[in-house]
Parts: C-alpha cells; structure tokens; sequence
C-alpha cells in the first residue's frame, strides 16, 4: 500500500506517523510546497515578541528526522498540482527546480490546511509592510522587517488568537498598536459580554479599538502609510498584520469531485473519510462536529488537526478510531489577562433552539488571603435537561484549569449539577473550599429548580418594556449610594427579613449585591416568606454596571 499525504504541518505528519506505527509495510510519502514540516503556527507570534528565542525551536523535526525514525519520505517546496482519481496518480513539482513528476497511490490524504484571508482593500496590491502569520516563513518575514525597519506603529486587523497574541506581543516590543475589527466586537466567537472585559482591559494597556469598522482606503505605494477606515478614522503605521481568520485549502480536491460541508471545509465522515473511496481529508483542510449538537463545525486549530491525523492514519491501516467531534475549545493570553471558552456560546446556544439558564460567577480562582485574583466565569445550561452547554472565563489565573474540567464534564454529557460533585484538587494556593467550577454546579442547578437567575440584559429589557417589578439592592448604604441597579430601592440583607413587608410578594422580585451571593441569600429569604417569582441578578451590579457600560458604548 502506497499512501500519499498532501502537507506536512500538524495533521499530515500525525497521518505519516500514525501509519508508521502501525504497519512497516506500507510506503509512506508526503508533498509539501512549504519549506518547514511539523512546525507550531501557535507559537509564532510568541516568537516575534522575544519569547520564544530561536525560530528552530518551533521546527523541532525535519524532513531527515521523519524519515530516520519513520521511513517516511518528505519532500518539502513541492506542490502537487493536480490529482487523477480514477488511475490514483498525482502530478508534483519541484518548485526549485521547476521539475515535474508522477506518483501514484493507493491511498491519499489531504492536510492542506488553510489559508489567511486577505480582506479588501488589501487584496488589491501586495505592500512591503503587510505581513499573515501562517507560516514559519512568515515568521522570518516579520522578524527581518521589524530588525531592518524598527516600526513604531502597527496595525492589526482582525481579533482572533492570532490578532490578540500580536496585539500583546508587538506592544511588548514597544510598539503602539492600534485594531480594526469588522465585528462590534473583539474575538466573535464569544458573547460580547464577556469579551467587552477584555475590550476595556485593552483600553488600559494603551491599545487603540476601532470596532465594527474596517478599512477602506490605502494611502502609499510599497508600503502603507495610512488606511482610512469606513467610519473615517486616519490611522498612521509602520507595519499591518492581517489577522482576518482562515479559509480552508479545498481548491485540489474539489477539482476531483470531494464534496465540502456546509462549512465549505472537505466534508469527512468519523473516519476522516471524503465521499471518494480511498480519499482522506484532516486537520484545517477538513470539516469537524459538535459534540453538543452532532452538525458540522469549522474550527481549525492545531490540537484538533493532530487528532484528526492520527485517526486517519489509524484508519488507512486497519484500525477503529473514530472522531468524536469538538467543543470549540480555546484558549489565550493577554498580557495579564487568560482567556478561555468551551461549548456553545449563549448566542450559539439561543440560534440552536435552547431554552438556557445563564450564570456570571465571579469568585477568587485562588484563597484571597494567598493572592487569588477575580475569575469570571459565564456558564450556559439546557434548562429543558439540566446539560451543560458551554462556559467562557476570564482572569489573571486558573482559567485553563476550570476550562479544561468543564470541557471534560460536556464531553461526557454532564449536567450542570454534576460539576458541584466533582472531587476536585484543593489547596488554598490551587483553589477556594467551593472551587469555582463547583460554585458554578451548584448555583446553575439552584437556578434551573428553585432559584432562576436573571442576567443584566434580560433585566435591562424587562426595564426598556416598563414591566412592573421590584429591585432590591441587598448591599450597604455606601455601595448603593456610589452606583446601583437603575430603578433599584435599598434594603441592605440585615434589614430584609424585617422590611420585607414594605414589599408586594405578588409582584415579580429581582434582589441583587456587588457578586451575586448576598444577593442568592436574599432570594432564598424572600421565597421563603412566599414571595412568588424571586429572581437573583446574575453576577450582581459589578456584572450589570459592565453590561450598562457596554450597551452604552455600543
């Protein structure tokens, strides 16, 4: 057996070595039109920034290492330029010399990855400053230009993991950088609610936002000296990134009749089978699924490519993986700030058709009395069945931990009253008695039976539509008297259980403190004294006075 494997990053080298371990028969070959195998896009941008000292040390292995210690052939700068499905044979060529060849196989694999976009006007005219990250050359690219032209100003477009990395790294090196993003929002894949933290925190770190715009005129010629953005901001740099997303290398295989999903990556079945026998797809090149709602998924990240790979190469040999789909899960770091999400988001989750209970949980990832810092964290659940669906966190520690473990729980259908049950480490360097992870169990759970929660938005709307209620600001005089809950009367929770007669049980109830958990005790309070519909808002008026701030600025 002859088996062919188009690209040679994360998921093409995990088919070739998956295949190698499993059988010595078969011949193994792999084109790459790049220079580098094997190598981390992820830590690039790490790299620029100084971090990460030498550029080899995100090429840990060569096309001489893979074929010492797998007998895999790897032929780098060639490119296979078309395919023949029905005599199995492909044409390769040397980009060095020009050379054109024929193989043949019995097997092929496409791990063709992705590509960046290029957004307009950009696509119009290549220019000396404006530099993708996708590649290690990419990376010489950059790292040359920042030593030879000593920018002072750069200009990011687009807030995925690559944008926001560059972001922290280049001021790092003492640039000023300044965003546009065409969303209203930084990092579209999570609630704007949650990113609007990160979105102030930016502010304070000097970087400059120009959200729900983008750019529409270039002023230079080799390189770009200005853009001019649709709202009309005149922005000077030195230096533009394109940090606009991906889109996956499907040109070659869709020439041969391999089908694309609804994503319009290569559509794969469990087995990183294409509908075309004998043909694989996998890492960037190749569509995923939810794990919650079983449809296709485009989530193109290095972690997932390598799964991907090591199934299929399992596969072509006799084996029995199977991919199990994705969450979606990410993470990443800004300057002091981690950031981390899993599952559905509340957007996602509400445009699937769920009927949801949100949580903010904002407690110490740490005991404070050892310098636990503020963790935020927004849960969703199914309140049809107690699932979990997803949560997004942010804080200066612990976030990958709390992620990771929630990750775990949906991956195995776990309801939000499972993770107060979790037998999780504890230590007061490590966690708090109540972690947060259980904090989140629990008070999703209280929230789903006897105790629902209502978020600032829910909130805010209820005001916008004059529906008749009572808000009770549970905190002390001073707090109430700085900032609280508009429409909000002060009944500090010392005092509630005698004042509660100044109150109408009848009427629709929303207690709330700075956090939420004074505000939970007032709601049990008041239930017990047969109040009707009692309701705690969610993450209480720190989270509230966010979300007003928000909705004022956007």
């Amino acid at each position: 057996m002859r088996i062919v494997i188009i690209g040679s990053v994360a998921a093409g080298t995990s088919v070739a070595a998956k295949a190698r371990r499993n059988t010595e028969e078969a011949e193994i070959v792999v084109y790459d039109q790049g220079k580098d195998i094997s190598y981390s896009v992820c830590g690039i941008p790490y790299q620029i920034g100084g971090e990460v000292e030498s550029i080899d040390t995100l090429v840990p292995r060569n096309a001489e290492w893979f074929k010492k210690r797998y007998a895999v052939d790897i032929f780098t700068e060639h490119q296979v330029t078309k395919v023949n499905r029905e005599e199995k044979n492909i044409m390769v060529t040397d980009l060095k010399t020009g050379e054109v060849k024929q193989d043949h196989y019995d097997v092929l694999v496409f791990a063709t990855g992705a590509s960046p976009f290029t957004p307009p006007p950009f696509d119009q005219t290549s220019y000396e400053n404006v530099f993708q990250v996708r590649s290690i050359q990419d990376n010489r690219d950059i790292h040359q230009f920042l030593s030879t032209h000593q920018p002072k100003k750069a200009l990011i477009v687009g807030t995925g993991f690559i944008g926001l990395e560059l972001t922290e790294q280049l001021t790092h090196k003492g640039l000023e950088v300044t965003i546009v993003q065409l969303e209203d929002q930084i990092m579209p894949s999570m609630d704007a609610d949650m990113t609007f933290r990160a979105e102030e925190y930016l502010r304070t770190k000097g970087i400059i936002l120009h959200l729900e715009d983008t750019v529409k005129e270039i002023l230079g010629e080799k390189t770009i000296e200005k853009v001019i953005t649709a709202n009309g901001a005149a922005i000077d740099t030195d230096l533009v990134i394109l940090a606009a997303g991906v889109r996956p290398n499907t040109q070659l295989a869709q020439e041969i009749g391999v089908a694309l999903g609804d994503s319009r990556a290569i559509a794969v079945n469990r087995k990183m089978q294409t509908n075309i026998p004998d043909i694989y797809a996998v890492g960037d090149a190749a569509e995923s699924f939810s794990v919650i709602t079983g449809k296709p998924v485009y989530r193109p990240l290095g972690s997932t490519a390598n799964k991907m790979g090591r199934i299929a190469g399992d596969v072509i040999t006799g084996g029995e993986l199977e991919h199990r789909g994705v969450l979606g899960t990410g993470i990443f770091r800004l300057f002091d700030m981690q950031i981390g999400q899993t599952g559905l988001t509340e957007k996602e989750a509400t445009k699937e058709g769920y009927e949801i209970e949100v949580l903010f949980s904002i407690k110490p990832d740490h005991a404070q009395y050892l310098g636990g810092k503020e963790l935020t964290i927004k849960a969703i659940a199914d309140k049809k069945t107690g699932r979990l669906l997803g949560a997004q966190a942010m804080g200066e520690n612990g976030v990958d931990k709390r992620i990771d473990v929630i990750a775990t729980a949906i991956s195995f259908g776990a309801k939000a009253e499972d993770l107060f049950h979790l037998d999780l480490a504890y230590a007061p360097p490590f966690a708090t008695t109540k972690d947060p992870v259980l904090y989140t169990g629990m008070a999703l759970e209280n929230a789903l039976h006897r105790n629902p929660l209502i978020t600032p938005k829910e909130l805010m709307e209820k005001q916008q539509n004059n529906v008749s209620m009572q808000i009770i600001d549970t905190r002390g005089k001073k707090d109430y008297e700085t900032l609280h809950v508009e429409g909000a009367i002060h009944i500090p929770l010392a005092e509630l259980r005698e004042r509660s007669k100044e109150l109408d049980p009848q009427l629709p109830t929303v207690a709330y403190c700075n956090k939420g958990v004074t505000g939970n005790a007032a709601q049990n309070l008041l239930l017990n004294k047969g109040f009707k519909e009692v309701y705690n808002l969610s993450g209480g008026n720190k989270n509230y006075q966010l979300y007003k701030k928000m909705k004022q600025q956007k």
